[in-house]
């Protein structure tokens, strides 16, 4: 069995404690977030950082990992979680610099269905409707 990557490692540990930061110091300034709701890119370190918290709310208490594949630089993580009754499954692509922190997060989800669930409870999220 391959060792995670220590990007992956404080990846998951972010997802477990919910760490703010340690989200923070995982993340470079010049990240790019790829949302499956929002067609352009989300560039920045703000906007990435906003983007994973509120995930990590809405998906965070029923988040699971079942599969990860990994490179020298990036990783494919699949998991699944479960909103409203709804599974949602997915992929998080994450790709980190040669000094460990991420710059490039996509996320990718299906069913429509639980894609519109996670659509509508980040949207309240991040309105701080959530």
């Amino acid at each position: 069995m391959t060792a995670l990557p220590p990007v992956v490692e404080a990846w998951h540990r972010v997802v477990e404690s919910r760490d703010r930061d340690l989200l923070r110091s995982l993340v470079a300034d010049d990240c790019v977030f790829r949302s499956p709701a929002v067609h352009a890119p989300q560039e920045g370190k703000r906007l990435t950082l906003g983007y994973l918290s509120a995930a990590l709310v809405v998906l965070g208490p029923t988040l699971t990992y079942h599969r990860e594949l990994f490179g020298e630089d990036s990783a494919v993580l699949e998991f699944t979680a479960t909103l409203d009754g709804l599974e949602v499954h997915g992929v998080d692509l994450v790709r980190w610099d040669t000094d460990g922190r991420i710059v490039d997060f996509t996320v990718m989800v299906r069913p429509l269905r639980g894609l519109e669930k996670l659509v509508e409870l980040m949207r309240a999220q991040l309105e701080g409707r959530g």
